[in-house]
């Protein structure tokens, strides 16, 4: 597996033989269990899968290896089918090539050839024929040998994780790029819109704290220079862009919060930041969408869809196809060179990340990714707030307790943030200025408590006095709703 993992970082870069079922199994796998392992594993689900994939791999090797000496060849047949599983699991992926395909096989076959040698190697061994090096020749020979394909497969292995990690050319190429000044600048930040609370959220979301959730298993490397979007579809003229063509056009900068769908009650998948984009309308104003189409479906590099009402791209809303963040061109996890963000949707139906088509289309033609495994189609972002300091579980010294945290209604705005403990009456919350109505609003309040145990519950009302629902429901199908709950044990 290293071996081929260190040929897929030379001859295909965007897929290679343990991203390809990785892939295919995060396409196969029910969304309950999906559900599951964000819920648990958060922006760490990835590395999960990759060492569960590592401890199955470890557990047909050995089984391999036990039929392989007990009978025959069927260690090899075990090693075979692994790379013929391999080869079918790179033909779904979108970034295949003949190349790509080739790798899982050329990786049986360098497993099948290792195989043998050490197996005839510990027959030699066990046979305990005659040794012309002495006594104990065989059994050093096979542990040498051991010893030996072990260091040069670890050796692979970290030559192989160095040379994808660091995807040198697209990240050299990202690293030359600077980015054009805003025709339309982000609105100075207002004063008092950060409240600058010891272990709050802060108000903009620093790049390497910025949650990632998608379902590449590897980062796409998306060389700029290479890069194009097609707008095609129900449209009056299809259009080709460059990154190029992109990057001259009068772009705008906003900070937006975006979130995932599988945000639970009080989590952590949502984020703040400045990003600068070109509008998606003005774009597709251009293209000229036809009479009847209510639906844009935007694939990424890698296959992923997500479907965007075509209402939500069009009107005055900041729908932007971005090209940097708090900055600096974006982050390769995040995107490079270019993704698309939209104030007031979840990520499932809009955030799509390496994009490279967008499609005028219907809804009755054509869905998104997670809607064909149980999602709505549309999902608008729900009221919701969450409590940060303190943290549930804590103890607290007794006096005054400040409680802080941070309140969202995209595209909406946030109009009232409330405490209540132990159930009692609401206690209105100070709320910070916020940065638009597209962004999270940061809150506080200080209550005077006395030792003991306190359950504290905030709720937010947005601008147009629509309180957050109060009962609770899981993320599926269209987000989670409910009030975050912290239970907090002061102490004299």
């Amino acid at each position: 597996m290293a071996v081929g993992e260190l040929l897929a970082g030379f001859a295909s870069p965007s897929v290679s033989p343990l991203t390809a079922v990785g892939g295919a199994v995060i396409d196969a796998v029910p969304p309950g269990v999906k559900d599951w392992a964000v819920s648990v594993f958060g922006t760490a689900d990835k590395a999960a899968l990759l060492a569960g994939m590592a401890l199955v791999i470890a557990v047909l090797a050995a089984l391999a290896g036990v039929l392989e000496f007990r009978r025959g060849y069927r260690g090899a047949a075990v090693v075979g089918i692994f790379g013929a599983v391999g080869a079918v699991a790179v033909l779904t992926r979108a970034q295949m090539t003949p190349i790509a395909v080739a790798l899982p096989l050329v990786t049986a076959v360098v497993a099948v050839v290792l195989l043998r040698f050490l197996i005839g190697k510990l027959r030699e061994w066990n046979a305990g024929a005659p040794e012309p090096g002495g006594p104990g020749s065989s059994r050093r020979s096979f542990l040498q040998a051991l010893a030996g394909t072990a260091a040069v497969s670890a050796v692979a292995g970290v030559l192989a994780g160095a040379w994808r990690g660091a995807t040198t050319a697209v990240s050299e190429a990202r690293a030359r790029i600077t980015l054009p000044v805003p025709a339309s600048p982000a609105p100075p930040v207002p004063a008092g819109a950060d409240l600058d609370v010891a272990g709050a959220t802060p108000l903009v979301t620093p790049n390497r704290e910025f949650y990632r959730i998608d379902t590449a298993l590897s980062v796409p490397a998306v060389n700029p220079d290479n890069w194009a979007l097609r707008v095609t579809g129900m449209v009056d003229r299809e259009i080709q862009l460059s990154y190029g063509q992109l990057l001259a056009k009068p772009l705008t900068e906003r900070h937006i919060t975006i979130a995932c769908v599988s945000n639970g009650v009080g989590g952590d998948l949502i984020g703040n930041a400045r990003w600068l984009g070109w509008p998606v309308r003005e774009l597709l104003a251009l293209a000229g969408p036809h009479p009847g189409a209510d639906m844009v479906l935007s694939r990424s590099t890698d296959g992923w869809t997500a479907g965007t009402p075509l209402e939500v791209l069009t009107d005055t809303r900041d729908a932007l196809l971005a090209v940097g963040m708090n900055g600096e061109p974006l982050p390769l996890e995040h995107g490079f060179p270019v993704r698309m963000i939209v104030p007031g949707l979840y990520g499932y139906v809009s955030a799509t990340k390496w994009v490279t088509e967008l499609k005028v289309t219907t809804f009755a033609q054509d869905a998104g990714y997670w809607t064909p495994r149980g999602w709505s189609e549309r999902g608008p972002v729900k009221t919701s707030s969450r409590i940060d300091v303190p943290r549930s579980g804590r103890p607290v010294s007794a006096g005054s307790v400040v409680f802080a945290g941070v309140a969202w209604a995209q595209h909406t705005g946030i109009g009232r943030v409330e405490l209540r403990i132990n159930r009692g009456p609401w206690r209105e919350a100070e709320l910070a200025a916020g940065l638009s109505a597209d962004t999270w609003y940061q809150w506080k309040l200080a209550v005077d408590l006395t030792p003991g145990q306190y359950e504290v519950q905030v709720r937010a009302t947005d601008l147009t006095g629509k309180p957050q629902e109060e009962t609770e429901r899981p993320p599926e199908p269209d987000g989670a709703t409910g009030f975050h709950t912290v239970r907090v044990d002061v102490k004299s």
